[in-house]
């Protein structure tokens, strides 16, 4: 006959570290901010998008002039927040950004605009009113890819955040989109999702927030890198669409893009402070 014994247990109240209970505890996550007035909004929407682009500058996502992010302003939604042209990511302050309307004139700041950021930004600001953010950089891979002109496939967990939420472009492909009706075409293009992925050009994301587009494009820069190392190495498998569909749904959602976002914004904000300056 087996002998058995009642298990031995301690009371969990009988246990504390540092004099804390080892009780359960309730836990939350911090969401996206709300705001009392439209200045505390707009404070954290320049200092996000500063640190986004400094973001983008450690990534080595800078090339000459190019790439750019906008956000719109909280009081003035017409008009979007934008680096100036020729400025490096890596310096960009809150107070070296310009406020641009959509007929192209810098409103609030002395420094010139991309013309290429007005002419495709403006475009998908005023075709998406759901757009708050869009991010574009000549990033070695998003480039890379983009001369493909496929969709990203399914092939990590990472890239079925984009699984059926981006866009294939060809209109306009490799030609310096100056045109206001190109930049219209273009658009025209991209009506949904939070990605595009302009044939012979590069990479577009979107958000509701700066931190969301930021976090989505340095996410499908890195997935096409792994796409172009895959396929480089042999016949990638796909992740079949229940699954794809299932992990796009759960981690591809607008919140999920902003809290991703954090760990970067973290470093970026302790380690240079002077991007609030």
């Amino acid at each position: 006959m087996a002998i058995t014994e009642e298990p031995i247990t301690t009371p969990t109240t009988d246990r504390s570290i540092d004099g804390i209970p080892l009780t359960p505890k309730e836990v939350g996550l911090d969401g996206i901010p709300e705001f009392d007035t439209v200045e505390e909004e707009r404070h954290y929407r320049k200092t996000h998008l500063a640190g986004a682009l400094r973001t983008f500058g450690r990534f080595g996502f800078s090339e000459g002039v190019a790439g750019h992010i906008t956000v719109r302003d909280p009081e003035y939604p017409e008009m979007f927040w934008v680096n100036p042209f020729g400025m490096s990511f890596r310096h960009i302050r809150q107070s070296d950004l310009i406020l641009v309307d959509h007929d192209g004139n810098v409103v609030y700041g002395t420094q010139p605009v991309n013309r290429a950021a007005f002419v495709i930004h403006a475009a998908i600001h005023a075709a998406r009113p759901d757009v708050v953010a869009a991010a574009h950089a000549h990033s070695p891979y998003g480039k890379s890819f983009s001369s493909l002109g496929i969709p990203l496939a399914p092939l990590t967990q990472d890239s079925c955040v984009f699984y059926n939420d981006h866009r294939v472009i060809s209109e306009q492909g490799g030609a310096v989109v100056f045109d206001i009706d190109a930049g219209k075409e273009l658009a025209s293009k991209f009506p949904d999702g939070k990605a595009a992925i302009h044939q012979n050009h590069g990479l577009f994301t979107v958000g509701e927030t700066v931190d969301e587009a930021a976090f989505w494009f340095i996410s499908m820069e890195r997935s096409c890198q792994a796409q172009l190392m895959a396929m480089a190495a042999g016949d990638p498998i796909e992740i079949n669409d229940e699954y794809a569909t299932y992990t796009q749904q759960n981690t591809g959602f607008h919140a999920a893009g902003w809290f991703s976002f954090q760990p970067m914004w973290e470093e970026i904000s302790r380690s240079e402070p002077e991007l609030f300056d």
